[in-house]
C-alpha cells in the first residue's frame, strides 16, 4: 500500500476544469483533497496566476512510479506541452511525496525538490494534513516558507467535500 501527496496546477485555459479533470483521473484512490487556492507563478514570473490544490491519494498497486506515470497519463489528457521549464501550463500534477520512499533519479526525485520552499504545496496539504511531515524536512507546519502569494479561492470548489485525513 502506498500513499502519495500530489500537487496539481494549472495556469492555461480553462485552470479550474483541469484541476477537475485531475481529481477525476485519481477518484479511485482519492482519499482527501485540498481546497482550492490561486498563486503567483514560481520560476517564469511573466505568465499568468495558477490555480493549485493537493490531493491525497493511496493504493495497494501503486507505488511511485505508478503515480508518476499516472500524473503524466493526465498531463497528457489535458494537451500539456514542455517547451519552457516552469512555463505555463495546463496541467501539471506533480508527486510530492510517497510514504517511505525516497528517490535521487533525475525523473522522479522525493521529495519533489524545493516542496519545502512552496507554498503553494505546503499551505494546500496542511488543510487536508495539518500533521503532515515532509521527509528530510520535517513537520510541514514548523517549516519557514512565504506564503503572501497563495489565496484561498473560497469560491471554488472541486466537486467533492474538502477532507482532513483522519476526518
Amino acid at each position: 500500500m502506498t500513499r502519495a501527496v500530489l500537487s496539481i496546477g494549472s495556469n492555461m485555459g480553462d485552470r479550474f476544469g483541469y484541476l477537475q479533470l485531475a481529481v477525476r483521473g485519481f477518484a479511485d484512490v482519492l482519499v482527501a483533497v485540498s481546497p482550492v487556492y490561486e498563486t503567483a507563478p514560481w520560476g517564469v514570473l511573466d505568465q499568468a496566476d495558477f490555480l493549485n490544490a493537493v490531493l491525497v491519494v493511496e493504493s495497494p498497486d501503486v507505488d511511485e512510479w505508478g503515480w508518476l506515470r499516472r500524473g503524466q497519463a493526465l498531463e497528457r489528457a489535458a494537451e500539456r506541452v514542455r517547451d519552457q521549464r516552469w512555463g505555463p501550463r495546463t496541467l501539471d500534477v506533480d508527486v510530492v511525496a510517497v510514504d517511505g520512499v525516497l528517490s535521487s533519479d533525475p525523473e522522479l526525485l522525493l521529495p519533489h525538490p524545493g516542496a519545502h520552499e512552496r507554498a503553494t504545496v505546503l499551505i494546500p496539504w496542511l488543510d487536508v494534513s495539518p500533521d503532515a511531515v515532509l521527509p528530510g524536512f520535517g513537520r510541514i507546519a514548523e517549516l519557514d516558507f512565504n506564503d503572501e502569494d497563495v489565496h484561498l479561492r473560497a469560491d471554488l470548489s472541486l466537486g467533492i467535500r474538502e477532507t482532513k485525513i483522519g476526518e
